[in-house]
């Protein structure tokens, strides 16, 4: 059965600093990815025991697990392809009029994806996705690693709001981690993301 791996970062731990410090980055990418990572592996073996002894009680809970974890590694590997060491500024090209298109301007979704982030309820995300059906951009909250997306929805460009990824170093001023995490956004690799799932 294949498994599930830790990817490897484009960019060293210390690379974003000052906006997100090098010990932030270690722990976050080495030890909560990577529990979620292990997380994923451990409840597909579960699974795989449970259908071999027919034994399907623990379902419920294996299920979760994995939609949990599996989620978990889906969203922080996105969010490293987000980060750019030289980033920040503003999108460019399609990424850019689409911005404007349904939020009305860069500057209206810059407020909300924030908001969406500093306002979700305990542990989770801030996201844009892209809603296929309507063909539009969509600011969602995501709760924990699921919970709260319009189904079809892609991501391109996630926020991490768990407080793993501010609390070394900003403490409980999470508001400042959010306005510091503009100056490293990859709008190329982010405007690259959309223009592959806008195009279906």
């Amino acid at each position: 059965m294949p498994k599930y791996t830790l990817p490897e970062l484009t960019f060293d731990y210390g690379a974003l600093e000052p906006h997100v410090s090098a010990r932030i980055m270690e722990l976050h990418h080495g030890k909560h990815h990577a529990a979620y990572v292990q997380g994923a592996n451990k409840a597909l073996e579960q699974l795989e025991e449970a259908r071999a002894k027919g034994d399907f009680a623990s379902l419920p809970a294996l299920e979760r697990a994995l939609a949990f974890n599996v989620s978990g590694h889906v969203l922080h590997s996105l969010f490293w392809t987000n980060l750019a060491p030289r980033g920040g500024a503003r999108p460019e090209g399609p990424l850019a009029a689409a911005i404007d298109r349904d939020f009305g301007s860069f500057d209206a979704f810059k407020k909300q994806l924030t908001a969406a982030a500093a306002s979700t309820m305990g542990s989770g995300w801030g996201a844009l996705g892209w809603e296929p059906l309507g063909r539009r951009l969509l600011v969602t909250q995501i709760y924990d690693h699921q919970g709260n997306v319009a189904q079809g929805s892609q991501p391109i460009m996630v926020l991490d709001a768990w407080e793993h990824a501010y609390y070394l170093q900003y403490e409980n001023r999470k508001a400042e981690f959010f306005d510091a995490i503009w100056n490293v956004w990859s709008w190329p690799e982010i405007a690259k993301r959309y223009e592959l799932v806008a195009a279906y």
